[in-house]
């Protein structure tokens, strides 16, 4: 599967968006709240579906950060080939990058 870094972008929005919504109602940071969640830590009555949703999609978030980097790095190994010593030009088509489905 392939994904562009308009998909990755849109992706990491989207996730930043709900992690911060969870983030302001608990006063927790997604990371912190990761490591409880991982751990056991958290109860599992109650929150369930608030935890499972926010775990998710800091999970999300951290895996297209990743996508991103990939992405990104490629890139610029690709653009400093192109340009044997000149200055870089960034003016290409939209790259993308082979994901495997998770």
């Amino acid at each position: 599967m392939k994904v562009t870094m308009t998909e990755i972008l849109d992706d990491l929005r989207a996730a930043d968006e709900i992690t911060r919504r969870f983030e302001r109602h608990y006063w927790l940071s997604s990371a912190d709240f990761y490591a409880l969640y991982q751990s056991g830590q958290l109860d599992d009555g109650e929150h369930l579906e608030d935890f499972s949703m926010w775990a998710a999609y800091h999970e999300i978030k951290q895996e297209r950060e990743a996508d991103l980097q990939a992405l990104s790095h490629a890139r610029l190994e690709q653009l400093r080939a192109e340009s044997k010593d000149k200055p870089l030009v960034l003016d290409p088509p939209e790259p993308s990058l082979q994901v495997t489905a998770g």
